[in-house]
């Protein structure tokens, strides 16, 4: 998951290469949405020849062996700028379940190997993984947002997607950063739906959660480290406090040692570099 910026379908395509060059197996796609495309009902995620469709293509066509996670969620499209629909100031679980299956599977039509549901609402594992074996897509696997905190490291990617919501905030569906136990039956709701790989987000301030997890599932366990992660070390660096290189390192070492079997991080290309 290279650096952490925009970039035309031609400069991810070049960037994908770069780093899978460097061994970096698998990309995760996020789109920037014209405001104008985002609506009430989301429609856009399902639109096929949409950004994200057109890049989950113009990847797969130049870079057959790389792997590629699409994001499954509202909220890049709503108007709202919600993971879910939103009803007179209320997320609408089911509602929004079945248009994350419309996008799940549009996603896996254009050649998405995985899919990544991180809206956190409820069931929506089992509805995703039914729909894509309906839709013929059994191989395409489902990497689920399992412990996805209300976490206040997500700033710079919210601004950078401008996905931050018009009103209120994301508590009601993200998960309570003082509550540890609800991770864990997250986890084996998330298992008994179909999950192939589970995911903890943030990374670095719950290391005890992707520990938690690892040691009550025998599926992969992936950690997310966010873009206030990233920049932190970033600008402790430009100014100067801090070695770059070596807490780079020590972060993703942390991570892992905790029992994270696949990172997202934004340092991908660079930690790659390092380690080659």
């Amino acid at each position: 998951m290279p650096g952490c910026k925009r970039w035309s379908l031609e400069g991810l395509v070049k960037e994908a290469g770069e780093a899978l060059a460097l061994g970096v197996p698998g990309v995760v796609i996020f789109p920037k949405i014209e405001a104008s495309l985002k609506t009430g009902g989301a429609e856009e995620c399902f639109n096929p020849n949409g950004l994200i469709h057109r890049a989950i293509k113009a990847l797969k066509a130049a870079h057959p062996e790389l792997v590629v996670m699409s994001d499954v969620a509202l909220d890049p499209y709503n108007a709202d700028g919600h993971d879910g629909l939103v009803v007179d100031g209320e997320i609408m679980n089911d509602e929004t379940v079945r248009v994350l299956c419309h996008q799940a599977v549009s996603h896996a039509e254009a050649g998405a190997d995985i899919v990544s549901p991180s809206d956190m609402m409820d069931g929506r594992v089992g509805e995703l993984r039914e729909a894509l074996d309906e839709h013929g897509h059994e191989n395409v696997s489902i990497c689920s947002y399992t412990a996805k905190y209300a976490s206040a490291y997500y700033g710079p990617f919210r601004g950078a997607l401008g996905s931050a919501p018009k009103a209120g905030d994301k508590k009601t569906y993200q998960m309570d950063p003082a509550n540890r136990r609800e991770a864990v039956r997250e986890l084996l709701l998330d298992e008994e739906e179909g999950a192939d790989i589970v995911m903890v987000k943030p990374a670095g301030p719950y290391l005890d959660i992707i520990s938690e997890l690892r040691k009550h599932t025998a599926l992969p366990v992936a950690a997310y480290q966010v873009s206030g992660e990233y920049l932190m070390i970033k600008s402790a660096s430009k100014a100067g406090w801090i070695d770059e290189e070596k807490v780079m390192m020590e972060s993703l070492i942390g991570i892992k040692r905790a029992g994270a079997d696949i990172i997202l991080t934004y340092f991908a290309k660079e930690a790659a570099w390092l380690l080659r």
